[in-house]
């Protein structure tokens, strides 16, 4: 299965990340507040590192291997 994710951008919005996981908000703001998904804030704006979010695919992949 493939994920597409915006190639241009570095850093993504929850909603983004929200699409490419085809999850809720809350679901994405749970793997953050857990640290399974790492993310930063600049002022109130949340972003998840595009490397974060395809590093959390990856681990998801092995563990359901």
């Amino acid at each position: 299965m493939s994920t597409t994710l915006p190639t241009t951008h570095e850093a993504l919005t929850v909603p983004e990340v929200m699409s490419a996981l085809r999850l809720s908000r809350f679901k994405v703001y749970d793997l953050i507040r857990s640290g399974e998904l790492r993310s930063f804030t600049i002022g109130r704006a949340r972003r998840i590192p595009a490397d974060a979010l395809r590093m959390f695919i990856e681990d998801q992949h092995k563990e359901a291997a």
